[in-house]
């Protein structure tokens, strides 16, 4: 489908958590349009696991040693001769500017390109639901991208988003595949409040979405990161 010929090398800033980052590495091997073996693209994967949480730190506001991380793990990604960067993790996008100011390559910015997908491959979107930890809607950067797009962005009641985060850290963080009714519950005030698409933002939620089907009004945004890691270095998405 999409590509641009020219082949250039991926930086990725993984581990956050590392079955998610397993889920995007999976994914890009499965949408690059290949043969044989030489027809995928180079790949520098950088699983830092032990990298702080990301939505403690935006809660606390002690950034300073996490931001120092993902800057030095950008700038390595740089001298290995990375083109591009992605960062497989939607709540380290609040730190994006700091990640971007500290190398001179491109670091892909999944929000802001899963906000506009959503708009450019869904018809009247109005509405967009934020399924994201506490730290993504904390930080306003889905907001932000919602709002510069000219749609609403749409958070959870309280009780539900505690679903979102238990989903996520009670249950897909320690390896187990999540609970279905627990999801359905947040899909279902979602729909309630017209949501035109909800976007999952957060990868564990992807790596959700790889074990259970959910609704066709769901956009992973882990999925239009997996479509600009390879159409930047160059390769064929399918």
């Amino acid at each position: 489908m999409e590509h641009n010929g020219v082949r250039k090398k991926l930086g990725v800033i993984g581990g956050m958590g590392p079955e998610a980052s397993s889920y995007y590495y999976e994914n890009v091997i499965r949408h690059t349009r290949a043969e044989k073996d030489q027809d995928h693209i180079d790949m520098i994967l950088l699983s830092h696991a032990t990298m702080p949480d990301r939505t403690e730190a935006i809660r606390t506001g002690d950034d300073a040693h996490l931001i120092r991380l993902l800057q030095e793990d950008a700038r390595t990604l740089e001298q290995l001769g990375a083109a591009n960067i992605a960062v497989t993790c939607n709540t380290s996008h609040c730190f994006y500017e700091q990640i971007q100011s500290a190398v001179k390559i491109p670091v892909i910015n999944m929000i802001r390109e899963s906000v506009a997908y959503a708009v450019r491959h869904h018809e009247n979107v109005k509405k967009i639901g934020i399924m994201g930890t506490d730290g993504a809607l904390r930080s306003g950067i889905y907001h932000r991208e919602c709002e510069k797009a000219g749609v609403t962005p749409v958070e959870l009641s309280a009780q539900r988003q505690k679903d979102v985060m238990s989903l996520i850290y009670d249950e897909i963080k320690k390896g187990q595949p999540g609970d279905p009714e627990k999801f359905a519950r947040i899909m279902d005030a979602f729909i309630r409040e017209d949501c035109d698409v909800v976007i999952l933002a957060c990868t564990e939620l992807s790596v959700y979405k790889g074990r259970h089907p959910v609704p066709p009004i769901c956009l992973d945004a882990m999925d239009v990161l997996v479509k600009e890691s390879i159409i930047r270095s160059g390769a064929e998405y399918i």
